[in-house]
């Protein structure tokens, strides 16, 4: 082998970067990615850069000259579009090819954009560095904040413009905010949350249309009422970025189908990241994590399954949203649809466990960090869910 590819600017990508050389490959790396900007981390979009302002230099994962002194070839600002598995080339969206023997896909995850949106240039999205300087330009002239989607981003990007002193609404088709992740019990902790700050957070509430109204867009909800937004985010979730492979030997359902090891349908390609879907043996399921940990881990597995390594990958995934003086931190593959306990609730702590077929599945812990250590121990070890219950494991 000598030369690999990663295609994705993202955490996973720069990850399989590191591993790569660590491992003693000496041959070529490239490096592809859609945006021009050198990789960046992404949470603190929604947080700190939108509340404290954007310091480019502090989000990057690594310094300019490293990629340098690395050895990678950098093709920025130009997104695959296209695989050619049989030539082993990958085609980019301004025409050129870059060769490969070996290639990690790390491209992520793509923002859903609702079909309303369209000719819409008041409504913002929240996905990368360019957008979050769109958005905090936005924030400086204060106003009325309008949130479409009660997810991670929205709900973050909802409390961020709050502290900075905006009015503030969120609508959601769904019960509660972030109930597709949690289910309601962990929603109307936070709903209430919110609302304790500020926010106005209307759900079971859709939105029917928006209009550009002079510098404001008018959102039409499904109970009758139009809200004047001064500002506009849409963020109503994300999906596998894998629309540049269709036509490519590579299997793709929800992301792309990789084996244990995150090796995918075609020889010499793995993946890594958003965009992977794999069999993860602690839980005995399909899955595909969208989260900076994640991210790393596959990362770094994917080279060395590249390399040659055959070891599967296992994970008890974990992820955490901070809003407010809540620092969720979520550990496991919690589902609405599981079993659920409330360990402990009061005004600033929650610690909510899930269950499924008979076993812990996930922990969720609201300014816990003892509880989130041992429940996380407890997922691992494939605890039974009634011992968690009845054992006191988690006492505060």
């Amino acid at each position: 082998m000598k030369r690999i590819v990663v295609v994705g600017g993202s955490l996973a990508g720069v990850n399989a970067l590191e591993e790569i050389r660590a491992r003693g490959f000496e041959g070529d790396l490239v490096l592809v990615g859609s945006e021009p900007h050198l990789p960046y981390t992404r949470p603190p979009l929604s947080k700190e850069a939108l509340a404290n302002g954007i310091d480019h230099e502090q989000l990057a994962l690594h310094a300019p000259g490293w990629y340098a002194e690395q050895g990678v070839t950098l093709r920025l600002g130009h997104a695959a579009s296209g695989l050619d598995t049989r030539d082993r080339v990958v085609v980019l969206d301004d025409g050129t090819t870059v060769a490969y023997d070996g290639l990690v896909i790390a491209t992520g995850s793509s923002l859903r954009r609702p079909a309303m949106t369209a000719g819409i240039s008041t409504a913002l999205e929240l996905r990368g560095v360019d957008d979050a300087e769109r958005l905090l330009a936005a924030f400086q002239n204060s106003g009325h904040l309008v949130v479409i989607g009660a997810g991670f981003i929205g709900m973050e990007a909802a409390a961020t413009g709050r502290r900075r002193g905006l009015d503030v609404t969120v609508v959601d088709i769904a019960a509660y905010p972030m109930s597709r992740a949690f289910g309601p019990e962990v929603g109307r902790w936070f709903l209430r949350r919110h609302e304790d700050h500020g926010v106005r957070v209307l759900c079971s509430t859709g939105v029917t249309g928006l209009e550009e109204s002079g510098h404001r867009t008018l959102v039409r909800l499904t109970d009758g009422r139009t809200l004047a937004a001064d500002i506009l985010l849409v963020a109503v979730g994300a999906e596998a970025a894998t629309s540049w492979l269709s036509g490519s030997a590579v299997a793709v359902g929800d992301g792309i189908l990789c084996e244990p090891t995150l090796a995918t349908s075609v020889p010499d390609v793995v993946a890594a990241g958003d965009v992977a879907r794999w069999h993860n043996r602690t839980f005995d399921e399909s899955m595909r994590v969208e989260h900076w940990t994640n991210a790393v881990e596959q990362g770094r597995h994917a080279a060395a399954t590249l390399l040659g390594e055959r070891t599967p990958f296992e994970s008890v995934p974990f992820f955490w949203t901070d809003q407010f003086d809540a620092r969720l931190r979520c550990v496991g593959r919690p589902m609405p649809e599981d079993d659920v306990a409330i360990l402990t609730e009061n005004d600033s702590t929650l610690v909510a466990v899930y269950g499924r077929r008979g076993l812990l599945s996930g922990a969720v812990c609201v300014n816990a960090p003892r509880q989130l250590v041992t429940l996380r121990r407890a997922i691992a070890a494939r605890t039974p869910f009634l011992e968690v219950l009845g054992s006191g494991l988690v006492a505060s």
